[in-house]
């Protein structure tokens, strides 16, 4: 009896040990996990704090392209302003040197290029000047040349 008295209290050590291992073992478990959450926790931190930086500059990105939208509605208004004082009195120019000079001009031709048709007293004559070939001095000369004398 003596030897299942020492059997069962080795069992019962046995027994003991293998309720601390499993205490140890769960409590490892739990551990682990609790590092788990923690490490989730601190990424999501991260992705907050990540996503109120951006939100912090989008919105200063907002304000700012407020800011020139503002500045390009007041440039309208005031480019909308001087049109139209400045292109009905550009209008009245350009018809007017139309009358004086009797020359249709063609402001579709190549930079550089000086085209057009002068009508004349009795013919109509092209016009076909390079300024990049001719001065200033001349193209000038030869266009007043081109206007009627006679009134």
């Amino acid at each position: 009896m003596a030897a299942f008295r020492d059997i069962e209290e080795v069992s019962q050590g046995l027994l003991s040990l293998l309720g601390a291992n499993r205490a140890e073992a769960q409590q490892r478990r739990l551990l682990g996990r609790h590092e788990q959450v923690v490490e989730r926790l601190l990424e999501t931190q991260d992705g907050a704090e990540q996503q109120l930086r951006q939100e912090a500059g989008l919105t200063r990105e907002l304000e700012e392209l407020k800011e020139i939208e503002a500045d390009l509605e007041r440039q309208e208004k005031e480019v909308d302003e001087d049109t139209t004082v400045t292109i009905p009195s550009a209008v009245y120019v350009a018809q007017l040197y139309h009358q004086i000079s009797k020359i249709e001009w063609d402001y579709e031709c190549e930079p550089g290029m000086i085209k057009g048709i002068h009508h004349g007293p009795s013919v109509a004559q092209p016009i076909h000047l390079d300024s990049t070939q001719l001065s200033r001095k001349f193209i000038s000369d030869y266009l007043w040349s081109l206007v009627d004398t006679e009134w």
